[in-house]
């Protein structure tokens, strides 16, 4: 049986249905020079996804309609021409939503020698935890003693940003969806959680932070981005992430309290992690000592077979996950 891979058979509009996506069969491609063929054993599926599947220039190409669509993999190498990675080496890459990936050692990366079992590289020692690290402390300059506010606490990269500031040394107040969540979110350290569905957002982030907020770690955007923009203190800084609320019906932000941003001096900054690698040593450092000292806590959501890929993707805009969301081949 031929490796398989999930393309994209049309572009959503709106939520994306299981119609949009078709299973293939990709014949396996021989190898180049330097080229390594990888059996993959976790995938990745991220909200960022989303915005890949619209046909509109970003930061990143759209997905072409038909052919085998991308995202952080882990796997083993199988076949190697590449002499630093032989046959056996564990691997990070981005060639996932497919069973096996045929790709240059230069766009392979062998897993960090952190005593964690693979699949954590993926999430808070991958792509959403460097999204974390590099957002709370880089892009927000978070500093102990402030206050942080996260929205999306419970997802990959909001349960990072969570810990990070608790290991620092701030007070943190995340937001999440139902007492399940909520409750492990507090678990992780949050000094105050919001249910947000359990009443409304900028009335509950007023009541968890009588005296505001210094800074607010953006994953979701509508009435989050306005509860912040109104608690917001002198100074306050966001680091805006990504805005899941518009990813699929893609209706403008509200900002009604957008005059906030002149009297109080906000700075407000988008960011993409992958402008921060050169600093990846730092990251890896700090997480694995935090690691060390059982000062981090995760929780994966798994799908098993990549024929379960589209329902771990949608499920992300659903609130079904907890933590990172994953597929195991």
């Amino acid at each position: 049986m031929m490796p398989r891979a999930w393309t994209l058979r049309a572009r959503p509009s709106g939520m994306p249905q299981h119609s949009d996506f078709e299973l293939i069969e990709q014949p396996s491609a021989p190898l180049g020079e330097n080229e390594v063929r990888i059996a993959n054993r976790w995938l990745s599926v991220d909200p960022y996804m989303r915005g890949r599947m619209n046909d509109v220039k970003s930061y990143v190409p759209p997905f072409a309609l038909g052919e085998p669509m991308q995202g952080g993999a882990i796997g083993e190498v199988v076949e190697s021409r590449a002499a630093d990675l032989p046959v056996g080496t564990k691997v990070q890459h981005m060639l996932g939503w497919r069973e096996e990936a045929v790709l240059p050692a230069a766009q392979v990366q062998k897993l960090p020698p952190i005593d964690v079992p693979e699949e954590a590289f993926l999430g808070q020692l991958g792509m959403p935890g460097m999204t974390a690290y590099f957002g709370l402390l880089d892009v927000a300059q978070a500093k102990e003693g402030e206050v942080v506010f996260v929205s999306a606490a419970a997802g990959a990269v909001g349960s990072t940003v969570v810990q990070i500031a608790k290991a620092k040394g701030m007070t943190v107040i995340g937001s999440a969806g139902g007492a399940a969540k909520a409750e492990w979110v507090k678990s992780l350290g949050a000094d105050k959680v919001i249910d947000y569905k359990a009443g409304n957002v900028v009335q509950a982030l007023a009541d968890a932070a009588p005296e505001g907020i210094d800074v607010y770690f953006d994953n979701v955007g509508g009435d989050h981005l306005d509860a912040a923009l109104l608690a917001a203190r002198l100074h306050a800084r966001f680091a805006i992430c990504g805005m899941i609320d518009i990813y699929n019906d893609g209706k403008p932000q509200s900002l009604k309290y957008l005059a906030k941003v002149i009297g109080a001096r906000i700075t407000i900054k988008g960011f993409l992690v992958g402008d921060h690698l050169a600093q990846v040593a730092d990251f890896y450092a700090d997480m694995g000592r935090w690691q060390a000292e059982g000062r981090l806590r995760r929780e994966e959501t798994v799908f098993d077979g990549i024929e379960a890929t589209p329902d771990a993707f949608l499920g992300l805009f659903t609130g079904g996950n907890t933590g990172k969301m994953l597929v195991k081949l």
